[in-house]
């Protein structure tokens, strides 16, 4: 790994976190006598940081909060656990393993997130220790899964060309672990490996990250055209695929991606990444450490905001961040490679792979695995995972791909399927099964509006719309984040909606069907009456005056209804 001497760049002292990081030995803190405290469900706000890096975020549920509050309790804490899949991959054992622990530490969910990880919620302090311990069981982890380091690297999972997949998701497992933190504080916190004593606090720990890490979270996700499933330009490092005769010739190299900002803020802005060059398939691990050693030692720590890989590309330009990579390197990237994007959704349904296994993917509305009354989601996929000899593939569109199922298999996995009334999304319109939305209320704490349990509320009434204007089987990319740090990815929504308030959103037109282009604010700070009006005048514009085979975002820009954008540095303007 390179050499970790840090020469930090920002616009004044350092933010509390980095504080934070800089006292914590390495991601242990106080995390260890936190965890034994009985008298609060909740930790404190150093600790709850680091806990971060151990893949957990501490929670409250909100629609408690009042109440609780009257009734001098203090909030109703719990913990978010997010547990990595590199490339989305998880064995029919690992399946099993994630429905008993939510079930039996959790709230009897799952929540599969834009970024093929397993998302868990409603864990109490006391039970964090039992659920890891048995994550781990399972050769999974949460390490690294949130914090200011490499998070879960994604990769296209679509079946359809599976040879190139799995040599693809190789590369994101091989990433993945070579770009893991490797302090020893995850195993002595969460499995009770015996502390070196007097281990000094020295660079050898963490030869890469140092000890102070990233100034913020990382991305890195590798995508197969045409599929640009994983949204590769939302990423710090987008990886795509060049093939040749079927063969993975290697990578084109895109920097500076990311979806967040803050509202009211231009200073902050969603940014597409910008393609940069060419390596080979033996030089990708290379290029990535070094690039996230470029924004471990130019990124903002000043402020956190400001403090992503964007920013300090935009800073300084794309000239400047080739020529330290090359420095660096040793060596050159090569030009780019032509390369051809068709759409970033995913395929449902049954598919034979090139591997003569089948592949079924599953249409899961908003990424959550539960059992309804009408609707035995949870039950029907772990009876599935009893059975299922291949594996599970996660999307980065909150769906789940029931892979490499033997001939012999696919008539079991059929029987269930049908006797759980499972669904790849056939009776929904295409609207709906191009549609993604985040958590949001009630766990998320940055959460101003509703996403997850409201989306599908406005799609039924959207449906209407699409219906009646003829576009049932259209399909548009419409995504829906409460809050603007953008989890679902909403800026790369052809209809996008951001949270402002309860029951208020900014709405965005505009975005590149196959996520090579940002939207633009059309309205802001609406409600469902003024949504509804705003996109049932489009659509039926839409379908009237469309343009063979033009999609909603080109056609919203062709009408002058928004200007198109490229750079995030133009989404306010």
């Amino acid at each position: 790994m390179a050499n970790s001497k840090i020469v930090p760049t920002q616009d004044g002292p350092p933010s509390d976190v980095e504080r934070i990081k800089r006292e914590s030995r390495y991601l242990r803190g106080s995390l260890s006598e936190t965890l034994e405290d009985r008298i609060s469900a909740g930790i404190p706000d150093d600790d709850n940081r680091l806990m971060k890096f151990h893949g957990s975020y501490l929670q409250d549920d909100r629609d408690l909060r009042n109440e609780r509050r009257q009734q001098k309790l203090e909030p109703a804490y719990q913990f978010m656990v997010r547990v990595r899949a590199p490339g989305g991959v998880a064995t029919p054992e690992q399946w099993l393993t994630m429905d008993d622990v939510a079930n039996k530490y959790g709230n009897g969910t799952l929540k599969l997130t834009t970024r093929q990880a397993f998302q868990m919620h409603g864990i109490l302090k006391w039970n964090m220790k039992k659920n890891i311990r048995e994550i781990n069981d399972a050769l999974m982890d949460t390490l690294a899964a949130c914090g200011d380091v490499n998070r879960n690297v994604m990769a296209n999972p679509n079946p359809y060309q599976s040879e190139v997949h799995l040599e693809v998701y190789e590369w994101a497992r091989k990433l993945s672990d070579y770009l893991s933190p490797r302090t020893r504080a995850y195993h002595e916190i969460w499995l009770d490996e015996e502390k070196v004593a007097g281990t000094p606090q020295t660079e050898e720990e963490e030869p890469m990250y140092g000890p102070l890490y990233l100034p913020r979270k990382f991305k890195i996700g590798m995508a197969v055209p045409p599929s640009n499933d994983v949204d590769v330009f939302s990423q710090d490092i987008g990886l795509i695929a060049i093939l040749e005769d079927n063969q993975l010739k290697g990578f084109n190299v895109a920097v500076g991606g990311g979806m967040g900002m803050t509202h009211g803020d231009e200073s902050t802005y969603p940014q597409l990444g910008r393609v940069i060059g060419f390596c080979s398939p033996n030089e990708v691990v290379d290029v990535c450490e070094k690039l996230i050693t470029i924004q471990r030692d130019y990124g903002n720590r000043s402020v956190r905001k400001n403090a992503r890989f964007k920013y300090t590309i935009d800073a300084r330009g794309l000239d400047w961040v080739k020529g330290e990579l090359h420095e660096r390197l040793g060596w050159e990237l090569e030009e780019a490679r032509s390369y051809h994007f068709e759409h970033n959704g995913d395929r449902y349904g049954w598919v034979k792979g090139s591997n003569n296994r089948w592949h079924f993917t599953l249409f899961i509305q908003n990424g959550r695995i539960i059992d309804s009354e009408d609707y035995l989601l949870m039950t029907g996929l772990r009876e599935i995972a009893k059975i299922h000899t291949g594996d599970f593939r996660l999307t980065p569109n909150q769906n789940v791909v029931i892979a490499n199922v033997t001939s012999h298999k696919k008539r079991k996995i059929v029987e269930l399927i049908e006797k759980y009334g499972l669904t790849d999304g056939e009776h929904y319109s295409a609207l709906r099964r191009n549609s993604m939305a985040c958590v949001a209320f009630p766990t998320c704490g940055l959460a101003m509006a509703e996403a997850e349990r409201y989306l599908p509320a406005l799609l039924e009434k959207l449906e209407s719309v699409v219906d009646e204007a003829g576009l049932h089987e259209e399909e548009i990319v419409i995504r829906m984040s409460g809050c603007p740090n953008g989890c679902s990815r909403p800026s790369l929504g052809e209809i996008g909606f951001i949270g402002k308030a309860p029951g208020k959103y900014n709405m965005y037109l505009g975005a590149g069907f196959s996520g090579d282009r940002l939207n633009k604010l059309y309205r802001e700070n609406i409600g469902e009456e003024e949504i509804l009006e705003s996109l049932r005048s489009l659509l039926f514009q839409y379908a009237k005056e469309r343009q063979e085979s033009e999609h909603f975002g080109n056609f919203v820009i062709r009408t002058g209804h928004v200007k198109e954008v490229h750079s995030g540095t133009d989404f306010h303007e």
